[in-house]
């Protein structure tokens, strides 16, 4: 059974701001700074404010900056990437805000790499047809916009908490965002249980990729934002759409956790996908060969796994030479190095892993949720902005776009809402503790037995018996239950997110972007294009236990 709400010490301690963001990737440090202007902020993060998934970004953020390139030419590249689903109206906001968005990141500090003219340098990816992506470093983009949103911060006024887990949102008698229940872990202060009040909450919690058994998401992304969003009584959408990378570095057999990353930019500089016999197996599967979308590349390494019987495919750079290797991507040559391989010499193990989330919680244009009060932006939400299949480097500039515009809606919502800076509501009274937990925690030793379900049944390949199978699995995990802690928590997160997606997935009956059907391996427009969204009710007799409950939605528009 899923929880309503996590099982917890009542809180010990209270904070109070007008506005409390959790997370600290390049969409929460964005919506701390903008929302600073409209009052108290509070940014509260997992681990350290650098430990999120932005600062491993290696590839660089989309926007349409060269003079031959324009919004219109980066929408339909995005749309052809989304395979039919994406929210038009959500891709042209992206791509038409999106070069100020770049330059306003420029404007703070940070240094992007520049061309021999002095512009920025831009390069391709897959799934674009302009060089269109701006990188810092080489490879290592992520940790620059990471760097200089943080050197913001410090001036900012934020305040901030760090090495916390978010456990569950309060409300007000309206069902109203009012605040979030969190526990400080040891090295953070205040420690233990706590809550923050505060007129919205915004959710920047980032992925969800430790569902899986092997994902490049570093360790902290679990699904914290999605499961307390269900809890909530949030719509979550596309959650099936979980997109695979196709090259992370091949460990060996068994290899879990995250795994490194050898970013698409490789392939956009040249490099060649080719099998253990030397062939280029995606030249005549796709028109872009391996600068194709992600979740034709992915599918091509797995089928070109499965007709060779090889446990990983390879991915050939030796012809870029060492200067380039050495200048453009010197983390990704130090990283391969580190493991034994020389990309300078050798071609590069590889094998999809579990990345990102095109799915999450269900947003506006102003990223507001169906929660009142209650915002999502960056990966944790959907925006409408990936469909199917996100877009390479579409992720960083989403984060950056969005949580400027929840920022701009800010005032206006607040000026609607309960309460005045800094309290609860409008009769000044505390917000109602989240409702008794139906369900149990999960015990923390399962964790990796949901990992292993997710990979073998809900990964790349997915069928009817192996998601029937999953789902059967998943709902016998919880036994007697574990005592409340950060470990019975994340555990517990994992399970409902992977319930969920499972859900999805079983519902959907075709093959569309990341989502792989074999025994519906076409594409259905006529019975499937549209979106899958889900909420976590209480059921029963006397609401005594719930369950998660998916509705079809048609999409929008034409298809792409």
């Amino acid at each position: 059974m899923i929880p309503s709400a996590l099982t917890a010490p009542e809180p010990g301690w209270t904070a109070r701001a007008d506005v409390v963001v959790i997370g600290s990737g390049i969409a929460g440090l964005v919506a701390a700074l903008r929302c600073r202007a409209h009052g108290r902020v509070l940014l509260v993060t997992k681990a350290l404010l650098d430990a999120g998934s932005t600062r491993w970004a290696q590839g660089g953020i989309a926007a349409a900056l060269a003079p031959d390139d324009t919004p219109a030419e980066h929408l339909a590249d995005t749309l052809v990437a989304g395979v039919g689903l994406c929210d038009e109206d959500a891709v042209r906001a992206l791509v038409t805000e999106g070069p100020d968005a770049v330059r306003d990141l420029i404007d703070l500090g940070a240094a992007f790499d520049l061309s021999e003219g002095g512009g920025i340098a831009l390069t391709r990816e897959g799934g674009h047809r302009r060089r269109r992506i701006a990188h810092a470093g080489g490879d290592a983009t992520g940790a620059e916009i990471s760097r200089a949103l943080l050197a913001a911060l410090k001036d900012s006024g934020v305040e901030v908490i760090e090495h916390a887990l978010v456990l569950d949102l309060l409300k007000d008698a309206d069902g109203r965002a009012a605040g979030i229940t969190l526990h400080v872990m040891g090295e953070g202060q205040p420690a233990g249980v706590g809550a923050v009040r505060a007129r919205a909450v915004v959710l920047a919690t980032g992925g969800l990729g430790q569902v899986f058994s092997a994902t490049t998401n570093p360790e902290v992304s679990t699904g914290d934002g999605v499961a307390l969003a269900l809890r909530a009584g949030a719509e979550v959408a596309d959650l099936e759409f979980v997109q695979f990378h196709p090259t992370p570095l091949w460990l060996g057999e068994g290899a879990r956790g995250q795994q490194p990353l050898i970013s698409e930019a490789v392939r956009g500089e040249g490099a060649h996908l080719i099998d253990h016999a030397g062939e280029r197996f995606m030249v005549g599967r796709h028109e872009l060969a391996e600068l194709a979308p992600r979740d034709v590349v992915a599918k091509g390494i797995m089928n070109r796994m499965r007709e060779t019987g090889a446990s990983c495919m390879l991915l050939d750079g030796r012809h870029l030479g060492a200067a380039m290797w050495e200048s453009r991507f010197p983390t990704i040559l130090a990283v391969c190095r580190d493991h034994g391989i020389d990309p300078v010499t050798e071609p590069i193990p590889i094998v999809p892993a579990a990345h990102y989330a095109s799915g999450g919680v269900r947003t506006d244009l102003a990223g507001r949720t169906s929660v009142p009060g209650l915002y999502a932006c960056g990966e944790v939400a959907c925006t409408g902005v990936h469909g199917a299949n996100r877009l390479a480097s579409n992720s960083l500039l989403e984060g950056l776009v969005f949580a400027a515009r929840i920022a701009d809606a800010l005032p206006g919502d607040l000026a609607g809402a309960p309460g005045t800076p800094g309290t609860p509501g409008a009769s000044g009274a505390e917000p109602a503790p989240p409702p008794p937990g139906a369900g149990v925690l999960l015990d923390p030793a399962r964790r990796s037995d949901v990992q292993r379900i997710m990979t073998g049944h809900a990964g790349v390949l997915r069928s009817a018996e192996g998601l029937e199978t999953a789902a059967r699995e998943l709902a016998a995990l919880p036994g007697a239950g574990a005592a409340p802690g950060v470990d019975a928590w994340e555990a517990t997160n994992l399970h409902t997110v992977a319930s969920a997606i499972v859900a999805a997935a079983r519902r959907r009956e075709e093959t569309r972007g990341s989502h792989w059907r074999e025994d519906f391996p076409e594409r259905s427009d006529t019975r499937w294009r549209g979106h899958l969204v889900t909420r976590l009710v209480r059921a029963g007799a006397g609401n005594d236990h719930t369950e998660l409950v998916t509705t079809y939605e048609p999409a929008k528009g034409t298809p792409a």
